[in-house]
């Protein structure tokens, strides 16, 4: 009796489990794994001055998180662990993030700056996709995955850039008009692929711009991810 009790409730359990729970247990399972390797691309509109190339991610449970990142024709990379890290550029070498959060004084763009304010709020994709799922409304599944809009204060945290914990010195943007939606694709109940597309008007130092921008993360190689991390990339983290 027990034994038909216990099955007949697993269906009306595995009913209960919502659609956001389904993402939150797949992206807490994926952080579970010994490592993963990822590649994130992302479309910006046409009158966008900043078009990144695909970034290629992987990652260890614990351990370290390597990513290869593409600016036009330029090639960057970037080591972290824990809150410590360092990046390579071509111009520059690989540098701590203290050292490349530096400002130059140039009062240009800084290209070095930029990337470690980029890894200062850096989050691997176990964690995003978690995150994303708390950010979205009402999430829905269909035959082509779980989806649904964002929450506006989702959307303009997603819109704006400020490091992990604030910081990095000066007002951070603001932003308005504030929309988006997130769409996640599940196999067999493990996270192989989500997907968030923002739009808004971004404003910093007296200048608007509209954004539209659509970032896809596609999950790979898990637990056959091999990073090498460089000696003076772990030296520049110490």
């Amino acid at each position: 009796m027990f034994s038909l009790m216990a099955l007949l409730a697993a269906p009306l359990l595995a009913a209960d489990v919502s659609p956001k729970d389904n993402i939150k247990n797949a992206a807490a399972a994926l952080g579970n794994q010994t490592n993963y390797s990822w590649r994130t691309t992302v479309e910006v509109g046409n009158n966008s001055r900043f078009r990144p190339g695909p970034t290629e991610g992987r990652t260890q449970k614990g351990g370290y998180t390597a990513l290869l990142m593409s600016f036009g024709d330029n090639t960057n990379e970037a080591v972290l662990k824990g809150t410590n890290g360092a990046i390579k550029t071509p111009d520059n070498g690989w540098q701590s993030l203290a050292e490349a959060a530096k400002d130059d004084g140039g009062g240009g763009f800084n290209p070095s700056l930029f990337l470690a304010r980029m890894m200062q709020n850096f989050k691997a994709p176990a964690i995003q996709a978690a995150d994303l799922a708390d950010a979205a409304k009402d999430l829905k599944k269909d035959t082509n995955g779980i989806s649904g809009d964002l929450t506006e204060d989702g959307a303009k945290a997603l819109l704006t850039f400020r490091p992990r914990g604030g910081g990095g010195g000066g007002e951070g943007p603001t932003v308005s008009n504030a929309k988006g939606s997130a769409k996640f694709w599940l196999t067999d109940g493990k996270l192989v692929k989500y997907q968030f597309r923002v739009q808004g008007t971004v404003s910093f130092g007296g200048n608007d711009r509209d954004v539209d921008r659509t970032t896809t993360v596609e999950i790979r190689d898990v637990n056959s991810t091999k990073i090498e991390v460089p000696a003076e990339a772990k030296k520049k983290m110490q």
